[in-house]
């Protein structure tokens, strides 16, 4: 609207008609971009290095409005106070180099809600449908994202995830889909199978042997059962490097074959969604950008934003990665190689002593 060419773009008026249109299917068109600038990285990473898909949900706040659609009262469990917006569910793809977003889920609540879903819409559009999704439980959007990830041919052998998502139905679900679960627990009364006894995570933590090794850092390893009976590793490490006397956490890991320093470096890879939910937030203008009341403007603006940084993922690993600069090595080497050994050593000054 600034830009001296601004003429020859669509009015404002029709870009918010663009983005409050409830039949675009936002969700395949950033799945299919993101599965295609995946299949583009896939050949620049080895085969030994792990891929995880990463989960996490974060506040999508709206504290000013009051007329937005299907707004709720949420909780921030990091600071205790209520907020009004949605709660953000995002799933990306990594591999230890590159974070790439794939789905993204705005969650609303049947029981907290503040305003109700708009009528007249078509039952039959994509907006009815993820307006529909958003009363659903994160456990069952997670669920369904991964079908519809694995569907559209993404690849991973781990799922990463918080301590709000490490419960066993969900970790039932990931394994059934042939993934392992790498995730921090939570320190409640989650029950857990040790030589027929049920034990609490403290009592699991007293009952595990010490880590010998040069890390200090990690305390103690188990292996037992998760209450439905799913074979799990239990990761105790030191929650501050300074505080010897510190609270630990616990990471779980489905994979028994992994050592306590392999489950702490995959695990490390789920910090790349909070690098990305904060670029979202600072630079990309995440929840700034437009100013609406549908819940189909969010979806939209928020697969924008999310499209905006698989574009700058693709050129950071452009521009950092050497193999992908293709044959340009290979040209570099004929170049040299067009100077043999005899006019080599024809040269003047060349090889003297």
């Amino acid at each position: 609207m600034e830009s001296k060419k601004g003429e020859r773009f669509p009015g404002k008026n029709t870009v918010y008609r663009f983005l409050n249109h409830s039949g675009y299917a936002w969700r395949l068109f950033l799945l299919s971009l993101s599965g295609e600038t995946i299949a583009r990285m896939e050949p620049l990473t080895s085969s030994n290095r792990e891929r995880a898909f990463i989960f996490d949900d974060s506040m999508f706040e709206r504290n000013r409005s009051k007329a937005v659609e299907m707004l709720a009262r949420f909780k921030d469990h990091a600071t205790g106070a209520f907020y009004k917006g949605f709660r953000i569910l995002k799933m990306g793809w990594s591999d230890g180099h590159s974070f790439v977003p794939i789905d993204v889920g705005l969650l609303s609540s049947a029981k907290s809600g503040i305003t109700g879903m708009t009528g007249g819409i078509d039952k039959r559009s994509h907006g009815y449908k993820r307006r529909q999704e958003a009363f659903r439980s994160a456990p069952h959007v997670i669920s369904a994202m991964l079908d519809r990830a694995l569907q559209a041919g993404i690849s991973a052998s781990y799922a990463l995830m918080d301590n709000w998502f490490t419960h066993a139905p969900l970790i039932q679900e990931v394994l059934r889909r042939g993934l392992h679960v790498i995730g921090m627990v939570k320190n409640d009364n989650k029950c857990y199978l040790m030589n027929g006894q049920r034990l609490s995570l403290r009592e699991l933590y007293a009952a595990a042997p010490r880590v010998e090794g040069k890390n200090r850092n990690i305390l103690r390893l188990i292996q037992t059962d998760l209450a439905p009976g799913i074979p799990v590793v239990i990761v105790f490490v030191r929650r501050h490097r300074s505080k010897k006397n510190a609270e630990w956490l616990a990471i779980l890991s489905t994979d028994l074959a992994l050592t306590a320093q392999e489950i702490i470096r995959i695990y490390w890879m789920r910090w790349d969604i909070e690098v990305f939910f904060k670029c979202a937030k600072s630079l990309l203008l995440l929840q700034k950008e437009f100013q609406g009341r549908s819940y189909d403007l969010l979806v939209s603006h928020t697969t924008i934003v999310f499209s905006r940084y698989i574009l700058l993922a693709w050129q950071h690993r452009q521009s950092t990665d050497a193999r992908s600069f293709g044959g340009l090595v290979y040209l570099l080497c004929d170049e040299v190689g067009t100077l043999d050994w005899t006019l080599a050593l024809q040269q003047p000054g060349r090889f003297s002593p």
